[in-house]
């Protein structure tokens, strides 16, 4: 059985013990059909809970996985929260309609969903034991921030495994929520530096008390977001097409571990989208095989994770990390702010909006206007995306980018020159239509990061080239819904 694709009890004194920790904890665990549809099945709970603080390690705070929380990330909504982004600050007729991810309780990004898909087959079928094992968390920051919240809720022991060269922000979380700063495990660069996070799990998989939850490589994170992403911004859709007479183009989403990418699955079924991955054109792994080192912080590259479902990816789109740096200060600083209401007529309450877009969001958002330029859409079209994080996670990269860029002097002057080049100026270069071939292309070269370094069966690895494949995943869901309920009940 594939690790993470369990749905039986492989470890039944594991599972028993796993039991009687979480019943010690006082945890009752939300189901996926729960998360997927909060308002349904959640309005209840919602009301229970409203006074448990969304950043504190309460267990209540699972229940608020979803996408579904209100600006106050206490509250129910029917809706999630998005922005429309008008012409003025896209330069297309297009709607791009982002959902916000820093609605999610306890990390404010939606990563602490992946985190919760990973460890719940493994908890409920026992190959987790939560009274011995260290959840391991590798990432390139928010995944293992949300690994950590969840274990810790639980009553686990984490370990996070980080680049050393993420934003200060992501540290500060993880030196408040974890007692041993040796927990903290960090690994050689960047967000490049995917490689060096793989070697660190090598290393410490020779503990057979660590568990790595590789979010790369655990169907558990796809399943997730094909079943609760997916239909949140299938949502957000229907809501915006109140008068029937608006066209869903796509999604759009960074690479990352791809299990964001999943809800292009589900809306490429239900309504018919284009799947567009986005990539730092500064190391441009599938646009061109290429390399090299960038600050997208959040987006992960240099491999193919093991969860993109490739075969069914239709666009590739680079993104500089220059224009994310510099769209970030637009968006988030005084002078750029200043230059966005006076020159642009940006609203107040758009420009509260900007706050929710940190630098990943941010490429989701251009990669977005450069594909809505190349298909030469208008007003009737709408693209959909999602803000990972906030601007909150990215206040010192701020400060680093207005030193790099712009000799610590970032006036209004320097706002105009970059909102026209970084976000106006957007062309339609650096963007790759797939075919059969380009699909082919892409998903060959993950063969040599899962077969031939980290030794997943060539069976295995080809088996994911058939959509039957990706759409029997899908099964799982309801089997490991009905093992979460064995297990409250238990």
């Amino acid at each position: 059985m594939t690790p993470g694709l369990e749905n039986q009890i492989v470890d039944e004194p594991a599972y028993r013990r796993n039991v009687g920790k979480l019943r010690e904890a006082g945890v009752i665990l939300p189901k996926i059909q729960e998360l997927a549809d909060p308002a349904t099945h959640l309005s209840r709970t919602a009301e229970d809970i409203l006074q448990a603080d969304p950043d504190a390690p309460d267990v209540r705070n699972l229940f608020r996985v979803h996408w579904h929380n209100s600006a106050d990330r206490r509250h129910l909504t029917g809706v999630p929260e998005h922005i429309v982004l008008p012409e003025t600050l896209t330069g297309t007729k297009a709607k791009i309609a982002v959902a916000f991810g820093n609605r999610f309780p306890m990390i404010s990004t939606h990563k602490v969903l992946a985190a919760y898909g990973c460890l719940i087959p493994r908890l409920l079928s026992g190959t987790f034991d939560a009274t011995r094992h260290r959840a391991v968390w590798p990432s390139t920051g928010n995944y293992c921030r949300g690994g950590v919240a969840i274990a810790t809720l639980l009553g686990c022991r984490s370990i996070a495994v980080l680049p050393e060269g993420m934003s200060q922000e992501r540290f500060d979380w993880l030196n408040r929520w974890l007692a041993d700063p040796n927990d903290i495990f960090r690994t050689p660069g960047t967000e490049s530096n995917v490689k060096e996070i793989y070697d660190a799990c090598h290393l410490l998989a020779k503990d057979p008390d660590n568990l790595i939850l590789n979010q790369f490589n655990e169907y558990g994170n796809y399943i997730i977001h094909r079943k609760v992403t997916g239909p949140a911004l299938q949502r957000v859709f229907y809501h915006l097409n109140s008068s029937g007479n608006l066209t869903p183009r796509a999604f759009v989403a960074a690479t990352g571990s791809a299990g964001t990418l999943a809800a292009g699955d589900h809306l490429k079924a239900t309504l018919g989208t284009h799947i567009c991955a986005v990539e730092a054109l500064e190391c441009p792994t599938l646009l061109y095989n290429g390399y090299g080192e960038h600050n997208i912080q959040g987006i992960g590259d240099k491999h193919v994770p093991l969860i993109h479902n490739v075969m069914n990816t239709d666009f590739v789109i680079g993104v500089s990390d220059r224009a994310c740096d510099g769209t970030n200060l637009v968006f988030n600083s005084v002078s750029g702010r200043a230059y966005l209401s006076e020159r642009k007529g940006v609203t107040q309450e758009q420009m509260s909006g900007l706050a929710n877009f940190g630098l990943s969001s941010i490429a989701n958002v251009l990669g977005a206007i450069k594909y809505a330029k190349y298909m030469d859409l208008g007003e009737k079209d709408v693209v959909l995306t999602v803000a990972t994080d906030g601007a909150d996670m990215y206040l010192t990269e701020m400060a680093l980018a207005e030193n790099r860029y712009f000799a610590g002097q970032f006036d209004e002057v320097s706002a105009a020159e970059t909102f026209g080049s970084a976000v106006l100026g957007v062309g339609i270069d650096h963007l790759k239509e797939l075919d059969r071939f380009g699909r082919e292309s892409i998903f060959n070269l993950g063969y040599y990061t899962w077969v031939e370094q980290q030794g997943v069966a060539l069976a295995d690895f080809d088996r994911r080239r058939d959509q039957s494949f990706w759409d029997g995943l899908l099964e799982l869901a309801p089997v490991w819904d009905e093992m979460i309920d064995r297990f409250n009940a238990a």
